[in-house]
């Protein structure tokens, strides 16, 4: 068995790596970058080595460094976890070489898999049914034309070598081939190092299907079921879901008996997803689903197909791995209830899905559903890696069950000041047409607008917070006196700041049930439906704060856009001195040093959203404050 395993990874798989390693009793290591030094994956290892600068490029995917951090600890075994290096055939046979285990599949496997073009054609000779189209070495415009021609429109265009939604284009015009070719072939060029595309026909109602395969090197192959990841951006996942909905015991049988003859003929070892597209516009039905993709690793959705199975999915990595079969067999393993994953990322929705960087001051999680994260309360999301910071997963006997616990959780999310698509993923959960599961793979695009809207805070949430500022307990003599005024008519209203937004709430009204909230340095940051809004007393003139505070913070005095910053860390500055410019309801706010002293902290960028009360810098006050 496997004694001490490198996880050349980071973040929330370097984490779910290490909790099932520890189960078993087996040793970690991490590595992390100059971004990652206080990252939770890091903190939670036995050893840890440092590989290098920020970048990926010069730390995760130098494939020598974390060979050499591996012999440094006396690793046995590497595990790669997903993207980096996961799929990269040359650093297995590397670290096969250097005489570690590599818990993954075969490097012959993931080169046969690897090429799209290549794949196809296997997988056709295994007779595993693939999409119509062109896979042809004659990459020339006027023959890659004529096959789109002889396919029929709309057409798609693959990068040979892609993934992760690159190098990709749908053409639904003849006039329109041409131009979308010239592009997908400099995204591929640029991303892949290969210019290379295939055609297929566009699947004008297609869902999303993919089967978890499983190998030992005695010959034994698995399948543990299938997911359905229809619910997508830009070809990116973002809610996925096991079994898949609508399929019965027949059709399963058929795609999973079809993923498991994919696996053997690449002699699969390991992990794996076999993907299929499906023609949605009928019942699913084997012959309307073909194969697009197998992916040779461990994917992002796993936990809910471990869900549905009570398989830990690493554990078994790691004990085929180490020589042994695969701890059930194909008549042992069945479906238990209804899994649900929704993908949790440190991005604005409503600014286009901008990624949003920042320490995270104020964190909140749900407690009754599995969390897959990598941070932490003060964790620093960098702009260095992907954003995606947590994993929602749900289990539930039924969909319906399940898709009210998911919905359920992302009400309580909070990554403040660092923004988050919680209220993003509620909307979509809260759709009729995902529940009836009357979509498709465009449906998210289709319906942007609408998804990425942010709603207005309920009249009952601002009356609950009034009511709080005003009342603090049952037990104060003020209780009774709302809005009294000596002399003169009551006045029963307060005012409200919400997002920048005066509100105006009468506080004889009756107050309902109270919305999750969290205290702020100036008000309170209140969730509702997973959407944030930053709340605070507004005074007379309508008006917000300065954005000043005596103890040398300086906040944004509501939600904007960081237009320019005068300073930089170590300045020094004077009593006055303008700081930062805020761009806030078509008006611009600047910001100056409360007295003078030394920046001793910037948390911000030119071009940055933030939102109210977050704290933008710091400054030490001067000596001669201080005496």
């Amino acid at each position: 068995m496997i004694k001490k395993i490198l996880i050349a990874n980071r973040g929330e798989i370097a984490c779910r790596v290490i909790r099932t390693a520890k189960k078993m009793g087996i040793q970690t290591v991490a590595v992390y970058s100059d971004a990652d030094a206080n990252a939770l994956h890091k903190k939670s290892a036995d050893e840890v080595v440092h590989i290098g600068a920020s970048p990926a490029t010069e730390s995760y995917l130098i494939g020598e460094k974390i060979i050499a951090a591996a012999k440094e600890t006396g690793a046995d075994a590497i595990h790669p976890g997903y993207g980096f290096l996961s799929e990269n055939a040359d650093f297995a046979d590397k670290v096969v070489e250097a005489g570690i285990k590599w818990i993954g599949p075969k490097s012959s496997s993931i080169r046969a898999m690897g090429l799209k073009d290549s794949a196809k054609a296997l997988m056709e000779a295994a007779g595993v049914p693939c999409t119509p189209g062109y896979m042809g070495d004659d990459q020339s415009a006027k023959r890659l034309e004529k096959e789109a021609k002889a396919i029929g429109y709309p057409v798609l265009i693959k990068a040979v070598a892609g993934g992760g939604g690159k190098g990709m284009r749908k053409v639904d015009n003849p006039k329109d081939f041409v131009e979308s070719l010239k592009s997908c072939q400099r995204e591929a060029a640029s991303s892949f190092g290969d210019d290379r595309v295939l055609l297929e026909k566009w699947i004008t109602a297609p869902r999303h299907i993919e089967v978890q395969i499983f190998g030992d090197e005695h010959g034994n192959v698995v399948h543990l079921f299938e997911r359905d990841c229809t619910l997508q951006r830009r070809h990116q996942k973002v809610i996925e879901e096991a079994p898949a909905f609508g399929m019965d015991e027949a059709t399963r049988e058929a795609v999973c008996e079809t993923a498991k003859r994919a696996a053997k003929a690449v002699d699969y070892v390991g992990a794996g997803t076999v993907e299929f597209i499906a023609d949605a516009s009928g019942d699913l039905s084997a012959d309307s689903i073909w194969f697009m993709e197998m992916n040779t690793r461990l994917q992002v959705e796993h936990p809910v197909t471990e869900a549905i199975t009570g398989v830990d999915l690493v554990e078994w990595q790691i004990r085929v791995a180490s020589g042994q079969e695969i701890p059930k067999k194909q008549e042992e393993l069945s479906i238990n209830g209804w899994a649900m994953e929704a993908r949790l990322y440190s991005e604005n929705p409503e600014s286009g899905f901008l990624p949003s960087i920042g320490k995270i001051r104020t964190l909140s999680m749900p407690y009754d559903v599995r969390v897959d994260t990598g941070i932490q309360e003060n964790a620093e999301i960098s702009p260095f890696y992907d954003p995606m910071v947590a994993k929602l997963i749900v289990h539930e006997d039924t969909r319906d069950e399940a898709i009210a616990s998911l919905t359920d959780a992302c009400e309580t999310v909070v990554t403040w000041p660092v923004q988050n698509n919680a209220g993003f993923l509620h909307k979509l959960l809260s759709e009729e047409a995902f529940s009836t599961g009357n979509y498709t793979t465009a449906f998210i695009d289709a319906n942007l607008n609408a998804l990425v809207t942010k709603p207005e805070l309920s009249e009952s949430s601002m009356k609950a917070i009034a009511s709080f500022l005003v009342e603090g307990s049952e037990s104060e003599p003020w209780h009774e006196l709302i809005g009294f005024r000596n002399g003169t008519t009551p006045n029963p209203y307060m005012k409200l700041n919400v997002d920048g937004e005066i509100k105006s709430i009468n506080l004889l009204d009756e107050v309902g049930a109270y919305p999750v909230w969290h205290e702020l340095p100036q008000g309170f940051l209140v969730v509702e439906n997973g959407w944030p809004f930053a709340v605070t007393t507004a005074r007379n003139d309508g008006k917000s704060g300065s954005g000043q505070q005596s103890d040398g913070s300086i906040l944004s005095p509501m939600p904007g856009k960081i237009l320019s910053l005068s300073v930089s860390e170590g300045k020094t500055v004077s009593k006055g001195q303008s700081l930062v410019t805020l761009e806030a309801m078509k008006m611009e706010h600047s910001m100056s040093a409360p007295f003078d002293g030394t920046v001793t902290e910037v948390s911000v960028e030119a071009g940055q959203n933030v939102m109210e009360g977050v704290t933008l810098l710091e400054i030490t006050p001067s000596e001669s404050k201080e005496s």
